[in-house]
C-alpha cells in the first residue's frame, strides 16, 4: 500500500484541531484556564500549514483550510 504519511498526516490533523476547538470553548464557558489548549491548537494549525503548503506546491493536494475551529 503506497501511500502518503504527509497526507495521512494532514487528515488526521484536520479532527485533532477541530476537537481542540471544542474543547477550547467549553474549558472558556466553565470559566476555566485554556491557556495549553490555545498553545496546542496553534502548534496543531502551524504543523498543519506546514505540511499543507510543502504538499500542494509539490503534490496538488486539494486540502481543506482550517483556520479557525
Amino acid at each position: 500500500m503506497d501511500e502518503d504519511p504527509d497526507a495521512y498526516r494532514i487528515l488526521k490533523l484536520r479532527p485533532e484541531i477541530l476537537e481542540l476547538g471544542s474543547a477550547i470553548r467549553q474549558l472558556q464557558r466553565a470559566g476555566l484556564d485554556d491557556a495549553a489548549a490555545q498553545l496546542l491548537i496553534a502548534r496543531k494549525r502551524a504543523q498543519l500549514d506546514h505540511l499543507v503548503k510543502t504538499n500542494s506546491t509539490g503534490r496538488g493536494l486539494n486540502i481543506t483550510d482550517i483556520r479557525r475551529s
